[in-house]
C-alpha cells in the first residue's frame, strides 16, 4: 500500500509473518516528477508505437477491423496503456509545477496547463480507439476506420500542445541552472512538435521530415528524466 506523506516519504507497508514492516523510500519532488514522466514515456511507447502500429492500417478499413478483432487483447492493452498515459501526463504536469513554482510560478504554471491539455487530448483519442474496437467487434469496418482515423488525427493536431508543453519546460530548465543544452533541446523539440502539426496539414506527404523535427524532443525528454532521477535539483 502506498501513501504520500507531507515529508515526501513514500511508505510501503508490507505484511509478512504476521507483522507489519514499514519500508520508507525517500523520493524528492524531482525524482517523483521523473518517475511520472518515465511512466508517461513507457505507456506511450507501448500504446502508440507498438500496439497501434500492429493494429491500424491507413486506408484499409477491412484490415484494420480484422486486426482489432484478431488481436483484441493487444487492442485492449493498447487502449488501457493510452489511458494510463493520460494519468501519468496529468501527474507529471502537476509535479513539474510543484518542482519549479518557487523559481517562476508563471512559467511553471504554463507547464502544468499545457500538460493538462495534453492529457485531455490523449483521453479523447483513447475514447476514439475504444470506439473503433467496439465497432470492429460489431462487424462495422467503415465506422471502425473512421474512428481510428480520428484517433490518428487527434494525435497529429495534438502535436501543437505537445510542443507548447516542452517550451516552458526548457525555459525552466535554464532558469533552474540545469544543463543549458538540455533546456535548448527541449525548446527545439517543442518548436519541432509545433511545426510538425502544420507540416502534416499543409504537406502531408512530408512525414519523414516531420519525424526528424521531433528528434530533439525525444533526446530532451529522456535526458530530463535521467537528470531529475539522478541529479539533485533544488525546488
Amino acid at each position: 500500500m502506498l501513501s504520500f506523506s507531507q515529508n515526501k516519504l513514500i511508505e510501503w507497508v508490507i505484511y509478512t509473518g504476521g507483522k507489519l514492516q514499514i519500508m520508507k523510500l525517500k523520493f524528492s519532488t524531482a525524482q517523483t516528477t521523473a518517475l511520472f514522466y518515465l511512466g508517461l514515456a513507457l505507456m506511450g511507447f507501448f500504446s502508440f508505437l507498438f500496439a497501434r502500429e500492429n493494429l491500424y492500417i491507413d486506408g484499409d478499413s477491412l484490415k484494420t477491423a480484422s486486426n482489432l478483432v484478431e488481436k483484441e487483447t493487444l487492442a485492449r492493452w493498447g487502449i488501457a496503456s493510452e489511458v494510463a498515459l493520460v494519468g501519468f501526463q496529468a501527474l507529471a504536469a502537476v509535479w513539474f509545477f510543484k518542482l519549479f513554482r518557487k523559481r517562476d510560478s508563471f512559467v511553471a504554471g504554463l507547464i502544468a496547463v499545457f500538460g493538462m491539455v495534453n492529457a485531455v487530448i490523449i483521453l479523447i483519442s483513447s475514447a476514439m480507439w475504444f470506439g473503433a474496437l467496439n465497432a470492429a467487434l460489431a462487424g462495422q469496418p467503415e465506422i471502425t476506420q473512421t474512428l481510428f482515423d480520428v484517433h490518428e488525427n487527434i494525435w497529429k493536431m495534438g502535436n501543437l500542445f505537445f510542443g507548447l508543453w516542452l517550451i516552458p519546460m526548457g525555459a525552466m530548465v535554464i532558469k533552474a541552472e540545469m544543463p543549458k543544452a538540455l533546456g535548448w533541446f527541449l525548446i527545439a523539440g517543442g518548436i519541432g512538435y509545433m511545426l510538425t502539426t502544420f507540416i502534416l496539414i499543409i504537406l502531408p506527404e512530408q512525414t519523414n521530415f516531420a519525424d526528424l523535427l521531433v528528434i530533439p524532443a525525444t533526446i530532451g525528454e529522456f535526458w530530463i528524466i535521467g537528470y531529475l532521477l539522478f541529479k539533485p535539483v533544488r525546488e
